[in-house]
């Protein structure tokens, strides 16, 4: 049984930072790529970031890039989101999620499982 469990969301201050982890168990980490996505209330579930099986290639969303920074530890079956210069846009319950290819990408329908999300609030 595959388990994805994500930890870190809080609020915060327009500016601020946090850090989101998503432990993952279940299937071998290190052969999937991974992903970030976020759903606002009233909103469609939005692309975040992305990092292949490796972690040595990623890919952002627009809304994100040069502020977000996801990264994966594959001793530690663990990926990261890094979310500095937060702002009150990126208020959101974010998910993780494990593609089912080793290459990233952005598309959901390539993500095989899901965690049950993280609430991330950015008051301005």
């Amino acid at each position: 049984q595959v388990q994805l469990v994500e930890s870190g969301g809080g609020l915060v201050q327009a500016g601020g930072s946090l850090r989101l982890s998503c432990a993952v168990s279940g299937r071998t980490f290190s052969s999937y790529a991974m992903g970030w996505f976020r759903q606002a209330p009233g909103k469609e579930r939005e692309f975040v970031a992305t990092i292949n099986w490796s972690g040595d290639s990623t890919y952002y969303g627009d809304s994100v890039l040069g502020r977000f920074t996801i990264s994966r530890d594959n001793a530690k079956n663990t990926v990261y989101l890094q979310m500095n210069s937060l702002k009150p846009e990126d208020t959101a319950v974010y998910y993780c999620a494990q593609s089912s290819r080793r290459g990233y990408t952005d598309s959901r329908l390539l993500y095989d499982y899901w965690g049950q999300g993280t609430q991330v609030t950015v008051s301005s």
